[in-house]
Parts: C-alpha cells; sequence; structure tokens
C-alpha cells in the first residue's frame, strides 16, 4: 500500500489522473472498473482532459461496471451507470460492445452476474479498478459483514448507505438492494487506486486503513491487494496517525 497526500481536491485529482493513465498507457486493450461518487469525479475529469489533448486513442478500452442499485438502470436518473456514463463513458464516445454494467431492472440477476463475470474473463481480467470509499467503509456495495471471500452478489445496503445515496436523487428513491462487484472480484484486479476526499471521510479513512483489517470495514481488505494505490487530499487524511506510510510526489 502506498498513500498519496495532496493538498486538495483538485490537486489529488490530478496526481490520481497521472497514475491511472500511466498504468494504461503501455496496455494494449486495458480494462477498466471505474466507481461513481464525488471523490473520482475530479480524476475522471482530468483523464477525459489528457485523453483529449494528446489524441489518445481509446476505441480499444473496455469498462467493466462495478455496482448498481437493484430497480435501476442506464435510463434512471441517480444510477450509478447514468452517473457513470455521464461522467466518463459519454464525454469519450464509449461504444456500448466495450462496457459490461449490472442491469438493476433485469429479470435474472444471476444472469447478469454471470455476462459480467465472462465479460471480465474473455477481456483477460481487469487492470485496474478505481473505487472510491463509503461513509461506513464500504467499497462498491460490499457493505459491512460482507464475506471479503464473494464474487459479484446481490447486497443488502446499510441504513448509511441508503441514507448518503439519497444525495444522488431529486427526490427520494429505495435503495434497500444492490448488484455489485464482491471483494473478490476488486482483488483479482491488477492495480486498485482508491480515491477519497473531505473531511467528512476522514474518521473512515482513518479506520480503514489504519485499523485491523476486518469484514466490518470491507475496505480494509484493499491493504492486502500488492498493487493497492491511495489518493487523499489533506482534509481525507487529517485523522491518519502512521505518518510513516504517508507519501507525496
Amino acid at each position: 500500500m502506498e498513500i498519496f497526500i495532496e493538498d486538495d481536491y483538485g490537486s489529488m485529482s490530478v496526481k490520481a489522473a497521472d497514475h491511472v493513465m500511466q498504468i494504461v498507457a503501455p496496455l494494449k486493450n486495458p480494462v477498466l472498473c471505474p466507481a461513481t461518487g464525488d471523490s473520482t469525479k475530479g480524476l475522471y475529469k482530468e483523464m477525459i482532459d489528457r485523453i483529449n489533448r494528446k489524441n489518445i486513442d481509446v476505441s480499444n478500452w473496455c469498462f467493466v461496471g462495478l455496482d448498481e442499485w437493484l430497480g435501476m438502470n442506464q435510463h434512471d436518473e441517480g444510477s450509478c451507470r447514468h452517473h457513470l456514463d455521464n461522467d466518463l463513458l459519454k464525454p469519450l464516445c464509449i461504444d456500448e460492445e466495450s462496457v459490461s454494467f449490472f442491469n438493476g431492472k433485469a429479470k435474472d440477476f444471476q444472469n447478469e452476474i454471470l455476462k459480467e463475470s465472462n465479460f471480465i474473463k474473455e477481456h483477460g481480467g481487469i487492470d485496474i479498478a478505481i473505487v472510491g470509499l463509503g461513509m461506513n467503509g464500504h467499497v462498491g456495495m460490499n457493505e459491512p459483514g460482507t464475506d471479503p471471500t464473494l464474487h459479484s452478489h446481490i447486497s443488502d445496503i446499510d441504513a448509511i448507505t441508503q441514507q448518503v445515496g439519497q444525495k444522488y436523487f431529486k427526490k427520494n428513491r429505495e435503495i434497500k438492494q444492490g448488484i455489485t462487484l464482491g471483494i473478490a472480484d476488486i482483488m483479482e484486479a491488477r492495480q486498485v487506486v482508491l480515491v477519497v476526499s473531505g473531511a467528512k471521510k476522514a474518521n473512515i479513512v482513518e479506520k480503514v486503513l489504519e485499523d485491523e483489517i476486518s469484514e466490518m470495514l470491507p475496505a480494509s481488505f484493499l491493504r492486502q491487494h500488492e498493487n493497492f494505490w491511495v489518493y487523499l487530499d489533506e482534509a481525507a487524511a487529517s485523522l491518519l496517525h502512521k505518518k510513516q506510510n504517508r507519501k507525496q510526489y
């Protein structure tokens, strides 16, 4: 695990984008698993800027969805796919054939899981997972208490996540379940980049990065990944104690 701490959200997004682009640059057909959320928006904006300025061909890039609310798909404002489309996929003009994303309105969720698993296998595995951190320590929709050996599954959404998740909708929505890649799937990615910003996340950042690894802190298992990179702004990093783990460019 390496932790990079930047002064603010903007500089954190720049450094994280630089790192992601360095990872994918030598890859012939990169497979990315990008999470949605406030912390990653700036990173995607910076990636798009670099791709456009340097005229980088992304037609060979593939994208795997991390998670989705049950009962929603790309046509629902506030869905994970809706946000990823707006933040990354549409600006890059990514073809639908290059995307695998859970459909939360599907009639057969096990088939959705199978389709995504097959997509990942057919494309040689996930090269980089870009994830955020929930207020309760979740990653994807792997909520506290989730078995870390699980692959893709239906998740019961924790009360904290249900409450925080309302910010993505113009009016309150019932978000009691989701479909998500499991911690095991994320751990199988070749690289994992965690991006977290804001003082409101400082407490959970400290727990996930410094407390004992536990099912009650699902994102803490990422510390066992051999290529785990953490990008924080100063506000999110403010409660960290292990200064020796703090690195900056």
